[in-house]
């Protein structure tokens, strides 16, 4: 979660109060630390969930991402769970609605995006899961980097890059090569938890091949 960190903080993992040894960027909020040490960097393979963390990184843009987890509750009440078949039917009034919803980030570009993404998420679907749409960028198989410093995590790589390309060209907005990047990672698609980090293990053995599945 490059975006936590200013680019030239080169540390390592730091040992927190409980004695294990941490990624920097959650400081000391328990959200975030929770979030940090049960869902960053999990593999994710459910075509919904994947699309769900892709929108919500989409609002993140400009943002912190503690910004959005805190609103996270908000959002899902105000985007009907964030299930795609009913977000791609959202009107002008349900566009006005979440306008005037104080809980959420009250942007009319990313709210109409939302219902854009969602639309695009069904033609996907049409042809094959989302899930495989995205993982097979990565042939199927999370990318296990070892990172010894949060200044060695790239802020966006060639596969983001593509990712990104591909996603736009579907229809999906505010999905720039650095936001997938940071959704890459939040889903585990990729590994950038530092090595120092007591989660970097125990992600990288939560992942599957799965183009065996």
């Amino acid at each position: 979660m490059s975006e936590a960190l200013a680019p030239t903080e080169e540390r390592g993992a730091i040992q927190g109060p409980d004695g294990k040894f941490r990624c920097r960027w959650p400081g000391t909020d328990p959200l975030y630390l929770a979030y940090h040490d049960t869902e960053w960097g999990v593999p994710e393979y459910d075509s919904r969930a994947l699309w769900e963390k892709l929108i919500l990184d989409g609002f993140q843009a400009g943002l912190s991402w503690i910004t959005i987890l805190r609103k996270r509750d908000a959002f899902r009440a105000g985007f009907a769970g964030f299930e795609p078949e009913s977000v791609a039917r959202f009107g002008e009034a349900d566009v006005q609605r979440l306008l005037a919803d104080p809980g959420i980030i009250r942007h009319r570009g990313k709210i109409e995006g939302t219902i854009r993404s969602a639309q695009a998420y069904l033609r996907i679907s049409e042809r094959e899961p989302f899930a495989d749409f995205l993982w097979k960028h990565l042939d199927g198989r999370v990318l296990q980097n070892s990172f010894r410093t949060q200044g060695e995590v790239p802020a966006q790589t060639k596969v983001s890059e593509a990712m990104s390309k591909e996603l736009k060209k579907a229809g999906f907005t505010f999905c720039g090569p650095t936001i997938v990047y940071a959704f890459m990672q939040a889903c585990g698609l990729v590994n950038d938890h530092l090595t120092g980090c007591f989660r970097w293990s125990e992600c990288a053995a939560l992942a599957r091949d799965t183009r065996a599945a």
